[in-house]
Parts: structure tokens; sequence; C-alpha cells
């Protein structure tokens, strides 16, 4: 696949894998992308993850057809975009490698018994020239690692983008969903912590003339760019995307789902987007997802152990990790003799930023009475408010 006239891609798609980085379900399997800049001299962007190595290399030959490349430009150094570089140097020994003094650092973690026989160092808003293609480098620390660096090329105007732009699914399989659902799980799965320092490299970004974003992950980027960038605006800065309302709920023997489900319906029935969510038996990053996506989130769980049910604890954990704030929420518990849930969940949360609670809640105890249901009656108009 062409990019431009001197840029091919030569990534691959697995199909094989179930978790990205061991946590994240992928049932679209996932993307690593490579690509080779075809110059003067010839610069291949990245690697690939350890698995498709042979894959990979048989890709560049096709490209090169017979010529030599004369870097490799290492972004980023999770192995699954680095794990090939000993076996990539090996084959073409005379290559220089480029990174910064963190990315080498990091090789020599990864290959103790591999040194690099030719290096070019780069620093921040340095020049890389192949011939026409000149490559300036973005350094985007912890976005989300400390090495991250971006590429510029001012010749056909694409910004290679790390992990940043990333989704999840390979690239051969189509999307039912278009690019946004797994982009955002995506981001705020593995990027959401670090909104600052996604707001800090889109300031770099924005003095440049990006006309293609090419990502380690998930598709190319070549219309639109606005829509894309703005996204990352939005989401890095923690702003709700939507108007609407995420129900996550637990529930033991039935009685909190109940309730969960009751809201789920008097709202839709007043026409609010909602997405409902049972975090024991669904994907708890999607949930996730949800809970930053739209303006309002609604809590549900079961006292549990004089605590919060595990499955709720995790997820409030993992809101509360990636910087959740500027939002309002709404609170369901139930307890049959010594309700707990609600200030646990309340206590998980205390460090999230600029929070407003709903004023009206739902507390049952045990089973869902008459007074439960007026309660959610009354959570329901504030919400709607």
């Amino acid at each position: 696949m062409n990019i431009s006239k001197d840029i091919i891609y030569v990534g691959v798609n697995d199909h094989d894998i179930d978790l990205f980085e061991g946590q994240y379900v992928v049932p679209l399997g996932m993307a690593y992308n490579s690509y080779v800049i075809v110059d003067e001299k010839i610069a291949v962007m990245d690697t690939v993850d350890a698995r498709f190595g042979d894959e990979w290399l048989t890709n560049i030959d096709a490209v090169l057809c017979g010529r030599t490349p004369d870097y490799l430009i290492v972004q980023h150094m999770e192995p699954d975009h680095s794990a090939n570089i000993k076996k990539f140097v090996e084959k073409y020994p005379n290559v220089s490698v480029v990174g910064n003094s963190k990315t080498f650092n990091m090789i020599a973690n990864f290959f103790p018994d591999f040194e690099i026989s030719a290096k070019t160092e780069v620093k921040n808003g340095e020049t890389l020239s192949l011939g026409k293609h000149n490559l300036t480098f973005v350094f985007a620390p912890m976005v989300h690692w400390p090495e991250v660096m971006m590429t510029y090329d001012d010749c056909d105007k694409v910004l290679f983008s790390a992990d940043g732009f990333g989704k999840f699914g390979a690239n051969d399989v189509e999307d039912p969903e278009g690019w946004d659902c797994e982009a955002r799980r995506y981001y705020f799965g593995i990027v959401g912590k670090y909104g600052a320092q996604v707001q800090a490299v889109l300031k770099k970004a924005a003095a440049l003339d990006i006309q293609v974003i090419a990502p380690l992950h998930g598709p190319v980027l070549t219309e639109n760019i606005g829509y894309y960038v703005n996204k990352y605006d939005t989401w890095s800065s923690y702003k709700p995307e939507d108007e609407g309302v995420s129900i996550a709920y637990c529930s033991i023997y039935g009685n909190t789902k109940k309730a969960a489900e009751m809201l789920y319906d008097k709202l839709v029935a007043k026409g609010v987007e909602v997405k409902i969510a049972d975090l024991a038996r669904e994907d708890i990053p999607e949930a996730i997802e949800n809970a930053f996506r739209f303006s309002k989130l609604v809590i549900a769980a079961p006292t549990y152990n004089a605590d919060v049910f595990p499955f709720m604890r995790t997820f409030l954990e993992g809101l509360a990790e990636r910087g959740y704030r500027n939002r309002t929420i709404g609170i369901i518990e139930n307890g049959s003799w010594a309700p707990m849930a609600a200030k646990v969940m309340k206590g998980i949360l205390e460090k999230c930023k600029n929070i407003t609670y709903l004023e009206n809640t739902c507390k049952i105890t045990s089973a869902v009475k008459e007074s439960n249901i007026a309660e959610l009656d009354a959570m329901v108009e504030e919400i709607c408010k």
C-alpha cells in the first residue's frame, strides 16, 4: 500500500492475538504498522511484533528492489514496535539506527547482548534529510512512554504519530463501528492518563501542515485530519464528547441490576442517549471508554465485605488512574444491613477533579421497592435538567 509516491506501508496484521498488552480484548485483531520512505537515502519507520519479523522483512524486501536501507527510525520502544531491531540490523549491518538518548538506553535494556554499530542520536526539533524528504523529530514524552517521538515529513506532509491516533483492530478487517469507538477505547485504555502530555504534542502539531497521519496501530488517516485532531483534543482535555449517560453496574443476586435497568429504560424513554454495562460480564475498558465519552455517569453497586463489589472497584480505580474529571455522577447503592457502597465509591473517586454528584440518589436495602422507584424518577428528572 502506497501512502504517497515515496512512502510505502510494510506493516502486518495480527489475527491470532486475543489480549493486547495482556489485558485489552481485540476481537478484530491488531495491526503493527511500519513504513518505508524511498528517497536518495532510505528510511524504515519502526519494526513490528516479534512474531511477524520474517513477514515484515519480506514486505521490506519487496519495496527496496535490491537497495539497502540507510536508516531505521525508532519512534517507540514497546516490543510490539521494537522487537525486530536486532534482526533488522543483523540483516542490514550498515544501517544507522535513529533515536533519542532514552531510545538507546531502552535498546540496551531490551537487547543486552546486542551493540549497535551505527547510530544517529537526535534531539527534539532536529531534522534528518533523505534527499527531498526532510524528517523533523517531534518529541512526545509520556505519550505514552518517555522515549516516544513522532516524525514529520515536510515533503508529503505526513506525521508519523507513533502510538498517537492508533486504534484496536487489524487493518484488513472492516470495523463496523468505524474509527471512533476502538480508537477511543485504545486512547483511554493506553494513553488516557497522559492528557497534559498529549495536549503539549497537539500544540506542536498545530504548527505543522499535516495532510496524512500514519500511526503505529490502525489505519493511515488521509482525509478530514481536523476531525481526528479535534477528537484527540477533546479526549486529552477531559471534556465530555457527547451529552448522555453511561450506566455501569454490578449485581450479586439481580436487585442492583434491576434498578440499573429501570434507570436505563426511564432515561431512554426521555430521549437520553444511554449506554449500560454489567461490569462483571462486559469489557471494563469499554465501560471506561463510555464513562469518558458521556457527560454523566451513574454507578450502581452492592456493598461487599464492608466495601464495594470488586468489579466496581476495578472500574472506578481505572477511571481515577486515568484522571477522570469534569463529569456529573449519580449513585445507586445496595446494602442489606450496613450499606457502604456509596461511601467507598466516592472515596475511590475523591482525587478526581471537578466531579459533581447528583443530589438525588437511590439507596436499596436488599430489593427494589416503590420508594426506590421514586428515587430513580427523581434521578431521571435531575439528569434531564
